[in-house]
């Protein structure tokens, strides 16, 4: 995914969710953008969850559960496996090479 496409989607997916998210929400959503497209390496647990946000375990609980009802992330594993990825579209990665005067060019 190219920067610019991974910007688009995050600016559609927060205007979506303008006035829905609670701050805490907000907060590891934004957390999460840092880190790219893919989020946090191997998911959002709800241990990071708490971290990033200071919530206790039943407020995590809860507003991951909200966030995957608003679609902003989707949910993979069970109970202490659970993790949580951003619900963003998967585009096609382009091929690219590195021609004899070393210019980059798609494939």
């Amino acid at each position: 995914m190219r920067a610019n496409e991974f910007l688009i989607d995050k600016t559609k997916l927060l205007d979506r969710l303008k006035g829905e998210l609670n701050e805490r929400q907000t907060k590891a959503l934004l957390r999460m953008f840092r880190e790219g497209p893919e989020g946090f390496q191997g998911g959002l647990s709800a241990g990071k969850y708490t971290t990033i946000t200071g919530s206790s375990p039943a407020t995590t609980t809860r507003d991951l559960l909200d966030i995957v009802s608003k679609g902003a992330l989707t949910r993979g594993g069970e109970r202490r496996y659970a993790r949580y990825r951003l619900n963003m579209p998967q585009r096609a990665v382009c091929q690219v090479n590195v021609n004899e005067q070393g210019e980059v060019v798609e494939a």
